[in-house]
């Protein structure tokens, strides 16, 4: 954490800045495992928090709306170069201001209102943004849905592939917020070129596995990827869109001006510096860590009884099914915060429950990784979930394993 920044913040705003390190405080002594957060590096942080907020930059390198561009240009094409070298994309826009914008900008590039496409439904595994009926993607196409099998609880690319023909969309989504297992989006793209759609990609969940080899990338076979530059990517917030070039014109016309006005470049130089450590051979090793220690948490988690959605994990996230031990997602998830243990409630895909209390929990290991922990941490950790899920209603439970959750931070300290 930058001290001479938040001392700036305690004169100027003490509340902001209590709250500030309260926060500071709770990330260092809980055992965050929401798969979609991670823990920023010091460099990260002060980049994001750089001068860089202070300046106006529409339009894109050496074609700005605005004078006093010239350091600017420096750091976005950093990061523009630098995410090449990561994903092997022919074009990248790297001004998204989050997952959302860049999907919806997605749409705006390549479908017209009321056209049709295809995202997997949120209930089963898909994004809010994959055509839910709430979201603008919903609102404005006609999203059709597709889901997993009910036997396996995977993608059967059968009958994707059925559908896909039957409904005829324009575009095809793949890609997903709570899907536990590795996409191929090779019989994607195939299904796409097939029935005559756009293939998109969303890798914000596995941009990090991809980067560094763990899980099949989306190239070359996909139209369009877009994803977000935090979760595995440990980057900032904020998103891009990669491309083949073909599309290249249109995307950033949807960018900007379609969907957004000035790029945060503050935020685009904390990307380029995420992008540069995620270059460094040290990146690898940690996204291989982030598997191995999910497959040794959803292990833990087996031996102690609990299902877990399609009985494992092949990425860095893990869906387990609660109702089989009589707890619901909203009991586990407000327990385990008693106990300094942060989760996400989380919809079974044919879940009897509605979303504000679902029978799962999602849970993955990115943070945990990031702070150092390993196997053993994670046996650990699935012992502790579950003496206090199945005790969710035992205060002295909870408070126990209170106190253990500080002992592990402690030994794995990281904002220091």
């Amino acid at each position: 954490m930058n001290q001479t920044h938040l001392e700036a913040v305690r004169k100027a705003d003490p509340q902001v800045a209590a709250a500030i390190e309260s926060e500071l405080k709770r990330q260092n002594e809980v055992l965050e495992l929401i798969p979609s957060e991670n823990l920023a590096s010091a460099a990260v942080l002060e980049a994001t928090g750089s001068i860089f907020t202070n300046k106006y930059s529409e339009g894109y390198p050496h074609k700005r709306y605005y004078g006093g561009n010239e350091f600017v240009d420096v750091v976005e094409e950093l990061a523009i170069q630098r995410a090449k070298q990561l994903f092997g994309a022919e074009h990248i826009n790297v001004q998204p201001y989050s997952g959302t914008p860049a999907n919806i900008a997605v749409y705006v590039a390549l479908l017209n209102p009321g056209d049709k496409a295809m995202g997997m439904s949120l209930a089963e595994g898909g994004h809010l943004t994959h055509g839910h009926k709430l979201s603008l993607s919903g609102k404005y196409f006609n999203f059709v849905q597709y889901g997993v099998s009910r036997e396996t609880e995977m993608i059967d690319y059968d009958e994707l592939r059925e559908l896909a023909l039957a409904e005829k969309p324009k575009l095809i989504v793949s890609g997903f917020s709570a899907y536990p297992r590795q996409v191929d989006f090779k019989a994607f793209a195939e299904i796409a070129a097939e029935c005559g759609a756009f293939s998109m990609a969303d890798i914000a969940h596995i941009a990090g596995l991809v980067a560094a080899g763990e899980h099949p990338s989306p190239f070359p076979f996909t139209d369009v990827v877009t994803t977000t530059t935090h979760k595995t990517l440990r980057g900032p917030r904020g998103a891009m869109i990669m491309c083949k070039q073909k599309f290249a014109d249109a995307i950033d016309k949807a960018v900007f001006p379609g969907v957004q006005g000035g790029p945060h470049e503050n935020a685009i130089a904390a990307k380029a510096v995420a992008f540069g450590e995620a270059l460094k051979p040290e990146f690898k090793e940690y996204q291989k860590q982030i598997v191995k220690n999910a497959k040794a948490l959803a292990e833990g988690l087996l031996s102690e009884g609990f299902r877990l959605v399609t009985g494992g994990t092949d990425t860095h996230l893990i869906l387990v099914d609660l109702t089989k031990v009589g707890v619901t997602g909203l009991q586990a998830e407000r327990a385990l915060d008693e106990a300094r243990i942060t989760v996400n409630k989380n919809t079974i895909p044919f879940d009897s429950r509605k979303p504000w209390d679902p029978s799962g929990i999602r849970v993955g290991t990115p943070v945990l990784t990031t702070r150092g922990m390993k196997e053993s941490e994670m046996r650990f950790i699935a012992q502790l979930i579950a003496r206090v899920v199945k005790n969710h209603d035992n205060s002295e439970v909870k408070s126990k394993a209170r106190e253990e959750v500080l002992e592990l931070c402690r030994r794995f300290p990281f904002y220091c």
